[in-house]
């Protein structure tokens, strides 16, 4: 993409999704301490935590002709053309929506965050609504705003 032209580049930590990282890896070799190596068991320990490990973090950037979202090291991503974008706002989030990726039916929207209740929706030209998790809300908002211009 346009990576030598970015407007807003941030990274959010979900310190939370961390710790339950940890946590669950400090559970699994306790679990493989005792049971002994099984390599099916293995291989289902080593995919959870990839996927946990993969919502760690949410990156939002901004260059000349997207706004590109990405969890973790980059295995869930979404690029939204700036030119599609009808209008971006701050909002809270329930705490029901929830962290990760989620879809939601009321109200009809995309949910992706790692942390917290702050988000900028965006509402798309074709009425699609998506909200996206961050720690720097005004900051995203403004340069969203200005990128759309």
């Amino acid at each position: 993409m346009d990576e030598k032209n970015l407007s807003y580049s941030h990274t959010q930590i979900g310190h939370l999704m961390i710790f339950v990282l940890a946590a669950v890896a400090a559970l699994y070799a306790f679990i493989l301490s005792k049971a002994g190596f099984n390599p099916a068991i293995l291989g289902i320990m080593a995919l959870i935590l990839l996927i946990l490990a993969s919502f760690t973090t949410l990156k939002a950037e901004i260059g000349q002709t997207h706004l590109k979202i990405k969890f973790g090291y980059g295995i869930f991503r979404k690029k939204f053309p700036l030119k599609e974008i009808a209008s971006a706002k701050a909002v809270k989030n329930r705490w029901y929506f929830g962290w990760g990726i989620r879809y939601w039916l009321f109200p009809k929207m995309w949910v992706f965050n790692v942390s917290g209740f702050d988000a900028v929706e965006i509402k798309m030209r074709n009425s699609r609504i998506y909200r996206i998790g961050t720690d720097d809300q005004k900051n995203l908002e403004a340069a969203l705003v200005q990128a759309m211009k």
